[in-house]
Parts: C-alpha cells; structure tokens; sequence
C-alpha cells in the first residue's frame, strides 16, 4: 500500500510540505494545530486546505481527487463531513485557477476562520507556510516523502516574489538572502495556506499549487500558488449564491484524475487515505 501512496505524493500531490534551511536546526520549524487553526487536512498524508467561513474551507482543485459529498476532514483534532466541492470551472492543471470550496456539513464554530486577502499588495510581502508533508533542505531537496513524515507539523517563512494576475511567487533563498526560518513546500501540501497576521487578523493571500523547474525543496525553486485576492469575486460568487448560480461558476469534480490514479484504483486509493475515526490505527498498519 505504501507504494500508492508514494505515488500520490510524488505526482499527484505535487505540491508540498515544509522544507527547510540547511542551517538551521529542524526544531525550529516544528509546528502545532495552534498556530494555525484554520488549517483542513484531507487525508492521511497531507493536502490541505484554510477555513475562511464557518462552513467554508479553501483548497486547491486538484487536491480533491478523493472528495465528495461525504468524505470526512479534520480541522481543529475533528472530523468534519463535506456536504459539497466547488471546482473553479476554468481550472487548468498545471497552469492556472487550480482553487475550489468545500462546503462542510456543519460550521465550525470554535475556530476562527482566515480572512481571504483582498487588497493587491502582495508583492514583498513576509509569509508563513504550514504542513504535515515531506521535508528535507535546500542542499539536498526533500529527502523525507509525506508518507514517512508521518503527521509532523512545520511551519516556515518566504517572501512573495512576484506576482502575476492569477498567481504568486515564490523562491527558496540561502544565507543572507533568507529569512531567518526560510522554507518551501515539499510533496503532500498541496493546498495549504500562505498567510499572515496582522492586526490580530489572520489572512490568507495564497494556496499551494506546484512548483516551476529544479527538484524539489532545492534552493532556487520557484513556487507557485494560486493568488487569493485575484479569485474573491469567485469565492464570493459561490459563497453567497444559491445552488443554481453556483453550477455557472464552478464544476464538483475534477474533468481528469491526476497521474497515477485511474477509475478503476480510485476508490482503493480514496478508502485507504481518506480520514476515517481510525486512520492512524490504519496507517500505521500500512
């Protein structure tokens, strides 16, 4: 079983968890839920997903091969059934809109949700990256995958490279150039918030999506997430409309799986790392 889940997180999920400075001790970019707790996770070994409405949570598309009315996500230590998937309607994988909703089946009343970023001021802004996937350093790229990370949370630091209408960069510095906990994504947090507070207030300015060129986790790589201020009128748009004008916005499954997965070994590989009220019993069977 391990070995599907390899795969997932190699091509399927090919954005990321936290990789860090060569430099700079691990210790530093462990994490717990309270750092942000907002953040969703929808299997057993990552992608992820930011709780901007009681009742609303905010991914990337292409995380939600597995979803579907019904399946169960964590937030906050629970497991929360979605009611609804919301694709962007003009996702294009590997390119861009790669961001839908989830509808949850209840809201989640004791988490403060983040607020989507709407001003268009991203550009040098100093960000947090959060995950449980794979992690490793710049020197040598991600050496541990998501699978046998086993859970652990880290977060770490960039600073918004450049932006271009749908989405925003960002790049792995060293040395002097880095910021004090730089990081990156590695494979298995696709999906995961780039944020900031300020004010008290918790926003969230992009979602992880994939990587350009270089392997991953390497100084030097570009990562890219989609641009949250660029896609509020479609958040607000199936956010704020009945069913009917949702459906002229947005698709509820993905037009074509990602590698690795078929129709014939998608629901083995959704029924064994979809999170149930015995997943980590499961995994640590696997």
């Amino acid at each position: 079983m391990k070995w599907i889940l390899l795969s997932l997180s190699v091509i399927s999920l090919n954005v990321r968890a936290i990789v860090i400075r060569d430099d700079v001790a691990d210790k530093k970019y462990l994490a717990d839920s309270n750092d942000f707790k907002a953040l969703a996770t929808f299997y057993i070994d990552g992608a992820h997903g930011t709780l901007i409405k009681p009742n609303w949570v905010l991914t990337a598309a292409h995380t939600t091969f597995c979803l579907q009315e019904g399946s169960n996500i964590s937030i906050n230590d629970q497991l929360i059934p979605i009611e609804q998937v919301y694709i962007h309607n003009d996702y294009q994988p590997g390119i861009s809109h790669d961001i839908a909703l989830l509808k949850l089946s209840r809201p989640i009343i004791e988490v403060e949700p983040a607020t989507v970023y709407s001003k268009n001021d991203e550009q040098g802004k100093s960000v947090w990256f959060i995950g449980v996937g794979g992690t490793g350093n710049g020197l040598t790229g991600q050496t541990v995958d998501n699978y046998d990370n086993a859970g652990v949370l880290r977060k770490a630091q960039n600073v918004v490279e450049s932006v271009d209408n749908a989405l925003i960069k960002f790049k792995f510095d060293s040395g002097v150039n880095a910021l004090s906990l730089e990081g990156v994504s590695g494979s298995g947090d696709s999906g995961s918030p780039a944020y900031f507070t300020e004010d008290n207030k918790t926003y969230i300015i992009g979602i992880s999506s994939r990587v350009e060129g270089g392997n991953i986790g390497k100084y030097g790589i570009t990562e890219v997430y989609s641009r949250v201020s660029f896609f509020e009128p479609w958040i607000k748009s199936v956010i704020n409309s009945d069913e009917a004008s949702r459906k002229n916005v947005s698709i509820e499954k993905l037009k074509g799986l990602p590698a690795g997965l078929t129709p014939q070994n998608l629901k083995m590989v959704c029924d064994d790392i979809g999170l149930t009220k015995t997943s980590k019993q499961s995994r640590a069977k696997i």
